[in-house]
């Protein structure tokens, strides 16, 4: 009884963890298939055909097999299982008296800007970081924190935290992103720039410091 009892919770945990890491899985390949197809530009531009002919094949397989996993996840969602981390009505009450109780508590924090972040994208900008990306890629740290760039230069990457300015939008705590094919899923569970703190991460390559100015690779942030 006990080692079914086990079994049972054994096959819940990895539902839980594949519902989890399906969009992950999608939302990745997407990220691939859409740098593969930026190369795929470059690569005809140089003329290289045969080149360009294997990667455009490469990239509808990619497609093809990113739709199924997307049909696997749309069934899964579809296959009357729990989602990860479901409680029953009362707990759901009592969960959200307790977490009103505790938002009355929060505090709000406040960040000192250091400086701005360049970079050629004013209008579109990728949906992650393209190491490749050509054009200019900085950031200009206040003067005043000039001596708190020394020997940085001695790491390869870097994480990068910025403000997300120029978001619009309300705030939606349940999105649909392009990924989803549709799918509602919590904000969190999206790259979704309207969120509670619009607080966005890149982890980029320093390519070198002058003066105040950090030089990196492609970041996937406006100019500004």
């Amino acid at each position: 009884m006990t080692e079914k009892l086990d079994n049972k919770r054994e096959s819940a945990s990895d539902i839980e963890k594949l519902k989890l890491l399906m969009p992950y899985w999608i939302n990745h390949n997407n990220d691939h298939i859409r740098d593969n197809e930026k190369w795929l530009k470059k690569i005809v531009n140089l003329g290289l055909k045969e080149v360009g002919h294997e990667l455009r094949e490469a990239i509808e397989i990619l497609k093809k097999g990113n739709r199924h996993i997307e049909l696997a996840n749309k069934k899964l969602e579809q296959s009357g299982v729990p989602k990860p981390g479901a409680i029953s009505e009362t707990e759901k009450s009592q969960k959200s008296s307790k977490e009103k109780n505790q938002t009355e508590k929060s505090l709000n924090f406040h960040l000192k800007q250091i400086g701005v972040i360049r970079t050629p994208y004013i209008d579109n900008a990728p949906y992650q970081p393209v190491e490749e990306d050509e054009g200019d890629f900085r950031i200009v740290v206040d003067s005043q924190y000039v001596d708190s760039l020394y020997k940085l230069d001695g790491f390869r990457y870097i994480y990068v935290i910025y403000y997300i300015h120029r978001v619009k939008r309300e705030l939606s705590e349940i999105v649909s992103p392009p990924w989803t094919d549709g799918v509602k899923v919590g904000v969190f569970a999206s790259r979704s720039p309207a969120r509670p703190n619009p607080i966005g991460i890149s982890i980029v390559r320093v390519k070198g410091i002058t003066n105040n100015e950090i030089l990196t690779s492609g970041m996937d942030v406006f100019d500004g």
